[in-house]
């Protein structure tokens, strides 16, 4: 059961919030930067030397499939490189590659096989996680290694892979990204998401909100939008407890039984629906979208054409266009807001937690 009084007390948020989530929520603009100076450390600079046959995004159970279909489709397909993204290295994996992977799991042995054959087949291999454990030392000496310098959850970890990756395509010539304005709209975004603000003023809690009590179909309106909303529906399951519908806008519309259904919506009015009357008061529309330039901006404005009633979420007029940084906000948003609502619905140790969690 929803307790959205909670929302109106940053006392008592601090209170049900006792593991900290949402001060690690809000430190994605904190793990951009810490991620930035080590691949500086490092040394990624060479891979603009020559333009690899092919770039392999390995995304093992986690954070990682997201960050992987972001930044895929942000290389965009005039990518002159070929994006592979896969759970495994390739059979054809070879020296000419560059390899980036991620698990939450340091002790993924999976990804241990899959770095151990990368690297003694001579790929560059970039690996955003800690330098301990067995995918570690199957990568030691060979891979570079980008662990995460602030400590949290990793379900929370999004924006350390995320500029991890950033600063490998960047490095190719494949997606260009200002880190450091990324990690200062990041910084906005927390703020502007603060247990203190009210839910009016507050884009994380009002998200929240829109996300209670009804199944969300989150349906992206270009590629980018569509990956941002595969995180959404990652961090809704794994705070908020709550199952979503993700699907490109263009695969939705060929679901014509579901289309029609999300047609027949109201916004508003769908608060005071009465769910036996029809499957599709049970429903709420989220048309995802970056917006981020002339053909994002058709395809919104085609999309709220055709669903009236769906909830729009946009990073907002006050993040300047550009795919990489309103991504990443749209990202963050989805972090915080399932944080605050699973708070307020006691998944996460809010007024509804089960007692017996408790022991």
């Amino acid at each position: 059961m929803l307790d959205d009084s909670l929302f109106d007390d940053p006392a008592r948020l601090a209170d049900v919030d006792n593991r900290g989530l949402l001060r690690h929520a809000a430190l994605a603009g904190a793990q951009v930067r810490a991620a930035t100076e080590t691949a500086t450390e490092v040394g990624l600079d060479d891979l603009a030397e020559g333009r690899p046959r092919a770039l392999v995004l390995i995304a093992r159970p986690g954070i990682a499939l997201g960050v992987c279909r972001l930044l895929a489709a942000l290389a965009g397909p005039r990518c002159p490189v070929p994006v592979v993204i896969s759970d495994a290295a390739p059979a054809w994996v070879g020296a000419l590659d560059v390899v980036f992977a991620h698990s939450d799991d340091g002790g993924d042995q999976a990804l241990a096989e899959s770095v151990s054959v990368a690297c003694r087949r001579g790929a560059t291999v970039v690996l955003p996680m800690a330098d301990d454990g067995p995918v570690a030392a199957a990568g030691a000496g060979r891979a570079r290694l980008l662990p995460p310098r602030i400590p949290v959850p990793p379900e929370l970890s999004f924006a350390h892979v995320f500029a991890a990756g950033l600063n490998v395509v960047n490095a190719l010539g494949l997606v260009r990204a200002d880190t450091e304005a990324l990690a200062d709209e990041l910084d906005h975004e927390a703020e502007r998401a603060h247990p203190n603000h009210e839910p009016l003023v507050n884009p994380a809690k009002t998200l929240a909100l829109r996300l209670a009590d009804r199944s969300p179909l989150l349906w992206g309106l270009d590629p980018v939008a569509t990956a941002v909303a595969e995180h959404g529906a990652y961090a809704l399951g794994c705070h908020a407890g709550v199952p979503c519908d993700v699907s490109a806008y263009q695969q939705a519309v060929t679901r014509r039984a579901l289309h029609r259904a999300a047609a027949a919506l109201g916004s508003e009015a769908d608060l005071f629906a009465d769910p036996d009357e029809a499957v599709g008061a049970l429903l709420r529309v989220f048309l995802v979208s970056a917006r981020y330039d002339a053909a994002s901006e058709a395809h919104e404005r085609a999309a709220t054409r055709d669903l009236p009633g769906a909830d729009l979420i946009t990073p907002g007029e006050s993040v300047r266009d550009d795919a990489v940084l309103r991504s990443a906000v749209l990202a963050a948003r989805f972090d915080l807001a399932a944080v605050y609502l699973g708070l307020a619905a006691g998944t996460l140790n809010g007024p509804g937690w089960p007692a017996l969690a408790m022991h």
